[in-house]
Formats: structure tokens, C-alpha cells, sequence
């Protein structure tokens, strides 16, 4: 059975320094709910102290509505997979899997069974007798999923698991773990800073700057509507052009910048005066002629291909740079380097947002 976890109001201080300030979240039973964000930003002590590991200095914690105050780490219904993954080299992957259920004095052969029962779920089918040396690093973290989930927890604790991998192995073993946690239904919480794990895999995702949780969504309100500038700067690439608030109506506003007036959408907590305007380089055409809004004229400086797109480096009269990406699908017209161009955006593709929110948020 999974487990829904709530933190109410969490503080975590280690002497004078806060990592964790007033997270309000609630994570649902059975979600794969991703924390995101820098180096120091919080995220691994919130999960030290989901896991009982560090204790919050103020707030609670609830795992399935039971407060976590005082319980011990083996007292909790959860399993912490390390980014090292912690496997035990002289024994062979049965008895690694199996550990946690020696410990509670299960008999070997309910074990053994056990073992190959979740073998088969991770994908590893005969690898029982196998010793860790003989696995690949995609095996070695399936075999640590398979050890957590052997002691039946209600909640997966991931930290940074995919680290260590190479970008092919990473990609794989996120479609990976996102299938295992479909199949078993346990609540997954993983920690990354990397944007792609975290969009790619979860339901709902918080990212976190300062020990402070800046928004809570589903990966795709959080790219395509990032509440501050920290989360649309962090999540994606960005121009960014800062400006003046002008004429706001109906959710939109007109934006003076250095190299000119632009019409946007008006971002949560962007009420007037000075703001950034941030745009996606891939919701910006490039084009011989002005567009009817939003348009700059531009001399390209360059013309990078990136594979599945063509980033175009682009300078405007005054010296501000700017990023266009072109898909790389055969219908696209790239620019020759040192050619006039004109770069627009549409003005409900781009947002108009406060820097990093001043206030912590809640979880919806």
C-alpha cells in the first residue's frame, strides 16, 4: 500500500543557517513527486528528514496522517535508495535484495522467492545468483529498487539515483523507474537538479531555491507557467529582458525594455513596475520582415546545430543578445551568418515575472 506525506509548515536548521524554510506540501498516495533544484537548495534534507534520518527543527511531518515525530528511521514505512546505491559486492544479488527481509528474520527460501519475484518486476529475470561486479550501472540501480521494495515500504525515497549514469543510460532508466512505480503503485520522491529526470518522470513536481519551495505543479504548467523568475530561468532556457510594466489589462501588459516595447502575459506576483520578460528561444521565428508585435530587428552572429534543433545566436542594434531555436525537421530556413533578420514571439508565449518569489508557496 502506498502513503500520501504531508509537511506542515517544515523548518530544518543546522546552527545559524536555515535549508529548509516553511515548506508547506502535500504529496498524494501512489504519486511520483519529483524536488528540484540547485546544489544546497534544501531538497536532500527535506528527504533526510522524511526518511528520519534529520529531524525538522519546526513543523510536521505525516506519512499516511501518522506524525513522523520521533520515529525512527526503521520505524517508518520507507525505503532511501543512496546515489551510490550502497549494493553489498561479496554477496550475490538474491541475498543483496533480500537483506532487508534476513534482518527480519524471513527463512531463505521465502526470501529466495521473494528475490526472484522482484527480479522479474525490475526487468532482471535470472540474474539471482549473478554477482555485482558482472552488472551494468543500469542493473546495479535496478538492483537497488528491487532490495528497497523487498521490505514492502509505502514510500520510495530517491535521491540523485541517475547521477552517475551517462546520458543514454540516464534516459533509459527513467522510463524505467517510471514504469516500476506504475506497476507497483508505491509513492515515489525523487531528488534532482536535473530538469529533464524530473519533467520527464513525474506527476507533479516543487522546485526549490533557498530552502524555499517557489511552486508546485505538473511539469508541464511548471515550464509552460513558472510563477517567478527563478523557476522559468532554472526549468529551460530563456531570453530575458528586463523592463518596466506598462498598461496592464486582462491578465496582459505592455513591457518597456531597452530594445523596446513588447506586449505579454502578466506572470502570478508581476504587478507593476520593474519586471523581467522572459521567452522561450523556441517560441521565437526568425523572419526577413517585422511581424505585426513583438518584433526586433536582429543581425545573426551565429548558427549552431544541435542536432534535433538549430540554435541561432542573434544581436540586436543595441547589443543585446538573443537565442532563437529552429526545429530541425527539414522545413525550417536557417539564416547565413552576418544576415538581417527579425525576431518576434507571440505575446501569450512569453510572461512578464517577478525574480524569485519572496514568500514561500503551498502545495496544491
Amino acid at each position: 500500500m502506498s502513503a500520501g506525506i504531508d509537511l506542515d509548515d517544515v523548518c530544518c536548521d543546522f546552527g545559524n543557517f536555515r535549508a529548509v524554510d516553511h515548506v508547506n506540501v502535500s504529496i498524494r498516495p501512489g504519486e511520483f513527486f519529483s524536488f528540484l533544484g540547485p546544489s544546497g537548495c534544501g531538497k536532500t534534507t527535506i528527504l533526510r528528514m522524511i526518511s528520519g534520518f534529520t529531524e525538522p527543527s519546526s513543523g510536521a511531518i505525516r506519512i499516511g496522517g501518522k506524525d513522523m515525530k520521533g520515529q525512527r528511521p526503521n520505524q517508518r514505512p520507507t525505503a532511501l535508495i543512496f546515489q551510490n546505491l550502497a549494493l553489498f559486492p561479496l554477496m550475490p544479488i538474491w541475498q543483496n535484495i533480500s537483506f532487508g527481509l534476513e534482518v527480519r528474520g524471513v527463512d531463505k527460501a521465502t526470501r529466495r522467492k521473494r528475490a526472484e519475484e522482484l527480479l522479474a518486476l525490475v526487468d532482471l529475470p535470472g540474474a539471482a545468483d549473478k554477482m555485482v561486479s558482472q552488472l551494468s550501472g543500469g542493473q546495479k540501480q535496478r538492483v537497488a529498487i528491487a532490495r528497497a521494495l523487498a521490505v514492502e515500504p509505502s514510500v520510495m525515497l530517491l535521491d540523485e539515483p541517475l547521477s552517475a549514469l551517462d546520458l543514454k543510460l540516464r534516459q533509459h532508466m527513467r522510463a524505467e523507474l517510471r514504469a516500476i512505480q506504475k506497476r507497483t503503485g508505491v509513492t515515489f520522491i525523487y531528488i534532482t537538479h536535473d530538469q529533464g529526470e524530473a519533467l520527464a518522470m513525474s506527476d507533479r513536481v516543487g522546485v526549490m531555491s533557498h530552502g524555499r519551495l517557489q511552486q508546485v505543479a505538473n511539469p508541464r504548467d511548471i515550464y509552460n507557467n513558472p510563477v517567478n523568475g527563478f523557476v522559468a530561468s532554472f526549468v529551460g532556457e530563456n531570453n530575458i529582458l528586463p523592463g518596466d510594466i506598462q498598461n496592464v489589462a486582462e491578465g496582459m501588459a505592455s513591457f518597456a525594455t531597452p530594445i523596446g516595447t513588447f506586449r505579454a502575459r502578466l506572470g502570478e506576483g508581476a504587478q507593476g513596475g520593474r519586471a523581467k520578460l522572459y521567452i522561450r528561444p523556441e517560441h521565437m521565428l526568425l523572419s526577413p520582415q517585422p511581424g505585426a508585435e513583438n518584433s526586433v530587428p536582429v543581425t545573426v552572429a551565429d548558427v549552431a546545430f544541435e542536432g534535433n534543433f538549430i540554435a541561432v545566436q542573434a544581436v540586436t542594434e543595441n547589443g543585446t543578445h538573443l537565442t532563437a531555436e529552429l526545429r530541425n525537421d527539414g522545413a525550417a530556413t536557417v539564416p547565413a551568418t552576418g544576415s538581417r533578420m527579425h525576431m518576434t514571439f507571440d505575446a501569450q508565449r512569453s510572461a512578464i515575472l517577478p525574480d524569485s518569489g519572496a514568500q514561500p508557496v503551498g502545495g496544491a
